[in-house]
């Protein structure tokens, strides 16, 4: 089981008050910030939902919550199968959450064989630093802007933005990619979010309407509810199956990591990662 954005019930209700929250029993944006705040104090990845690791290091047990117990055992939740995708395979391999999210993920964006599953995991994988990353890391000193962004901060203007991610963001993105100029502080509020960074407010709306919730009102979402989805919807909307369809070898991988990267950076670990997800999967 997997308590995350949108699950209802006693387990939420537990964690909450074991957060300080009001408990509802509804598992919303503030319930999954206050997670990800306690995974990162107590060393877990923080990505906002509850597995069995969180769960049982929260209460100091040895189970997960009390609707999946089975004889005092854990009992691996089955995961939905998709178009023969084999998705269990996976299990070990990527982290519990994130398979949670392929079956729903999958109907919705044409990921419709184990080829075109591997390569958007290998891409999603490499691109998010082990499924872990979910929002873009706007932290820069005066030196990486310089270096980075070096057209934004003329001069030493950098000096003045340094270590500020919002107003890093907000410069860097703003008038463009449809956020409203710096001082609206759109690019900060639209940064990027998601396994495949979803990025400015276009992309925001656009994902809001084929998702059906506000991303645009909530932009978080993309990362606590739909890190997983954002980043196929940008490999549906680049068209970018059709190339995955070419085959499995390291001229397809590399013509992907292109389209995702604008580069090949990080192509080695790209195509290590999906022959390991292919062979699991075939």
């Amino acid at each position: 089981m997997l308590l995350k954005i949108g699950s209802k019930g006693d387990d939420v209700k537990k964690l909450q008050t074991k957060l300080g929250l009001v408990s509802d029993g509804h598992y919303g944006a503030l319930t999954a910030t206050s997670v990800k705040k306690w995974q990162a104090a107590n060393g877990l990845t923080a990505d906002g939902m509850v597995g069995p690791g969180t769960w049982n290091k929260m209460f100091g047990t040895t189970s997960e919550p009390s609707n999946i117990i089975q004889e005092d055992k854990i009992i691996p939740q089955p995961v939905a199968s998709v178009g023969g995708l084999k998705i269990d395979k996976l299990r070990g391999h990527i982290p519990d959450s994130v398979i949670s999210q392929i079956p729903d993920t999958a109907a919705k964006f044409n990921i419709t064989n184990n080829l075109r599953l591997a390569h958007f995991l290998a891409q999603c994988g490499h691109e998010s630093g082990g499924f872990k990353a979910v929002s873009e890391n706007v932290n820069y000193s005066a030196a990486g802007l310089k270096g980075i962004f070096g057209k934004y901060f003329p001069g030493n203007l950098a000096e003045s933005y340094a270590r500020n991610p919002q107003k890093i963001a907000s410069r860097v993105y703003g008038g463009r990619m449809g956020n409203g100029p710096e001082a609206t502080g759109d690019g900060y509020k639209f940064r990027g979010r998601g396994f495949i960074q979803l990025t400015g407010k276009n992309n925001y709306t656009q994902f809001s309407k084929f998702i059906g919730e506000d991303c645009v009102a909530n932009p978080d979402l993309v990362a606590t509810k739909y890190p997983l989805a954002s980043a196929a919807f940008f490999f549906d909307s680049n068209k970018l199956w059709a190339i995955c369809d070419k085959g499995a070898d390291n001229a397809t991988i590399t013509a992907v990591t292109k389209r995702v990267n604008g580069g090949t950076i990080g192509l080695s670990d790209r195509i290590k990662h999906f022959n390991e997800y292919y062979k699991l999967l075939s």
